[in-house]
């Protein structure tokens, strides 16, 4: 399946990891994540969603 524009968002983590509990590293380096500020791109899944949510106050989303 060919990924179009339309459907992948950035993801960017935009506070640091410090205090955060060993789960939510775990998801925030799932999503590809490591040093704040650092920006990557995923195509809108379900999967990747789910991940966003768990850990969305960590992180800024842009489509």
């Amino acid at each position: 399946m060919a990924k179009t524009k339309s459907n992948t968002i950035k993801i960017k983590l935009k506070k640091s990891l410090i205090g955060a509990s060993e789960a939510q590293r775990k998801v925030v380096a799932g999503l590809g994540l490591s040093k704040k500020d650092q920006v990557v791109e995923h195509a809108q899944t379900p999967t990747i969603m789910g991940m966003v949510n768990k850990v969305s106050h960590l992180l800024e989303v842009t489509e």
